[in-house]
C-alpha cells in the first residue's frame, strides 16, 4: 500500500474551514502518514493542540503569498525532505473528504497501475452538484463518468511523489489559473496517465473563478505564457484564437475584456519560462481522449 500524505494550502481566512477539513482527513479508514499545512502568507495555529489528527502535523509559515501553485511546492519540498511518502493528497482549504475511505481508495488505485500519475476527484457542492467547469472533459459531461482524461481538478487530487520528481513541480510564477494545464500536460507527455475517479468525492462550496480580483488579467497572461511552454509552435495560433473567441463570446463586462486583453499582451511580452513543447504523439493522445489541446 502506498504511503499517503495530505497537503493544505491556506491563507489563514478560513480557520472554521480547514478544522473542519482536518476532522474529515482524521476520519479517513486510512491514516495519513504526514499531513502538512502551508500558511500561505500567514501564521498557522497549533493544529495538532486543538485537534486529533492522525500521522505527524508539519506546519509551515511563509511570510508572503505564493499563489496556490507555490504554495503547493512548499509542501512538495517539505515532503521530500522526509522521504517517505508516495502518494500526495492536496486539498482545498474549504474543502471537506464526506466519505471516509478516499484515501484508502486513491491509494488502491496507485498500487494498481504502476503509470498512474494523477488521480483527479470529484467536486461537488453541499446539494450533490457538480459544476460543469469541474468536470474535466469538453461539453456537458456526466460528472459521475470516470475514466482516463486529459487535465484534473486542483481543488481534490492526489500525486504519485515520483512522478513529480520526473516532470517537476507545479509553476509557481502562474501563481493563479491554469497551473494545472501546465502540469496536466508535461504528465501526458512523459508518459504517465490521469484517472479522473468520480467516486473520490470533495465537497466545495459551489464558486466562480471571476470572484478573484485578478482573475481576467492572469487568467489571460497564463493561457499565453502555458502555450508558450507547452504547445509545438503550429497549435499556438490556433490555441490562442480559439481562447480570444470564446472570451469575446463570454464575457460581458468591459472592464473585464479590457483587464484579459492586457493580460494577454502581459503574457506575449513577459518571459514565459522554460519552453519545453509537448511531442506530437502526445497532441494525439489527448486529442483521442476528447480533448486536443487547442481546446
Amino acid at each position: 500500500m502506498p504511503r499517503v500524505a495530505v497537503a493544505v494550502v491556506t491563507m489563514g481566512n478560513r480557520p472554521g474551514e480547514v478544522d473542519a477539513l482536518l476532522e474529515s482527513v482524521a476520519k479517513q479508514d486510512l491514516a495519513p502518514a504526514r499531513i502538512v499545512i502551508v500558511g500561505n502568507g500567514c501564521r498557522l495555529p497549533e493544529f495538532a493542540e486543538r485537534l486529533s489528527l492522525p500521522g505527524e502535523v508539519t506546519a509551515i509559515d511563509v511570510e508572503e503569498n505564493l499563489g496556490c501553485p507555490g504554495g503547493r511546492n512548499v509542501a512538495l519540498a517539505r515532503l521530500r525532505e522526509f522521504g517517505d511518502v508516495d502518494v500526495v493528497v492536496e486539498l482545498d482549504d474549504d474543502g471537506l473528504l464526506v466519505d471516509g475511505d478516499v484515501l484508502r481508495r486513491a491509494a488502491d488505485l496507485f498500487a494498481a497501475d504502476p503509470r498512474l500519475g494523477i488521480v483527479g476527484f470529484r467536486i461537488a457542492d453541499e446539494s450533490g452538484e457538480t459544476q460543469q467547469r469541474h468536470v474535466p472533459r469538453v461539453g456537458s459531461s456526466d460528472p459521475l463518468r470516470g475514466g482516463y482524461v486529459t487535465g484534473f481538478l486542483g481543488g481534490g487530487h492526489a500525486f504519485r511523489m515520483a512522478m513529480l520528481d520526473e516532470i517537476g513541480d507545479w509553476p509557481a510564477e502562474f501563481f493563479f489559473a491554469h497551473e494545472e494545464a501546465d502540469l496536466a500536460w508535461r504528465v501526458a507527455d512523459r508518459g504517465w496517465r490521469i484517472l479522473y475517479a468520480p467516486e473520490l468525492l470533495l465537497q466545495h462550496p459551489k464558486t466562480s473563478p471571476a470572484r478573484h480580483a485578478i482573475y481576467y488579467r492572469v487568467n489571460a497572461r497564463n493561457r499565453v505564457w502555458l502555450v508558450r511552454r507547452r504547445l509545438p509552435l503550429a497549435l499556438i495560433p490556433a490555441h490562442l484564437g480559439v481562447w480570444t473567441l470564446l472570451t469575446l463570446l463570454r464575457v460581458r463586462s468591459v472592464a473585464g475584456l479590457r483587464a484579459w486583453f492586457g493580460g494577454f499582451v502581459e503574457g506575449l511580452r513577459e518571459p514565459a519560462g522554460e519552453r519545453r513543447p509537448m511531442r506530437w504523439r502526445t497532441v494525439w493522445w489527448l486529442t483521442r481522449l476528447g480533448r486536443p489541446p487547442v481546446i
